[in-house]
């Protein structure tokens, strides 16, 4: 399968951060300027040069109608924290379970840096989250990930962290594939909560 990646500054990848009816509103503006200043016949011609932004438009919307709103992710957030292992890691399995993946629990000394391996397609994730609780995500249990990720022949990895990631944290799961699993993500997936 073939992915197609588009540079962050474009104009495309920032209207679809932006709200939704931004793009909307740039599509009606393509077609006024178009009835407008275009003879009659070429008005629908004219008009098609914003139906990318109304796919952008559309795009946003579906991304944003799934997002939970600030509220939400607050509620969540604090649930998440009172939360033992235990109780937060069945969470997270039902949550997994639900968006259709099959998931193990990794224990013992073959779960080094990884607590759940996530199988989808024929496609593994391991997931490391028991320092979910921690004020600080550091290189160091991502480097855990990663060991954990190389010997198991992973498609890559995901770390749930709802404290700060310090800027070198940062850099390193993106360079190696690490997805970092924050706040509104997992009140998305936690939605069930």
């Amino acid at each position: 399968r073939m992915k197609f990646r588009m540079s962050e500054k474009s104009l495309f990848a920032i209207l679809l951060r932006s709200p939704w009816w931004i793009s909307l509103a740039l599509a009606g503006v393509i077609a006024l300027i178009s009835k407008l200043a275009l003879p009659a016949e070429m008005v629908v011609f004219g008009a098609m040069g914003g139906f990318p932004f109304l796919v952008i438009a559309v795009m946003a919307l579906r991304r944003q109608w799934r997002t939970p709103s600030a509220a939400r992710v607050q509620q969540v957030l604090e649930t998440v924290v009172a939360l033992s292992w235990r109780e937060f890691s069945a969470a997270l399995e039902e949550g997994w379970t639900r968006e259709g993946y099959a998931v193990t629990r990794l224990e013992g000394r073959k779960s080094q840096g990884a607590d759940f391996a996530l199988v989808k397609a024929g496609q593994t994730t391991l997931v490391s989250g028991k320092r979910w609780k921690a004020a600080s995500l550091g290189v160091e249990p991502l480097r855990e990930l990663q060991a954990a990720i190389a010997q198991a022949e992973a498609r890559g990895g995901i770390f749930v962290a709802l404290g700060d990631v310090t800027p070198q944290a940062s850099v390193f799961a993106k360079a190696q594939g690490i997805q970092v699993l924050q706040a509104p993500e997992l009140a998305q997936l936690l939605r069930a909560l």
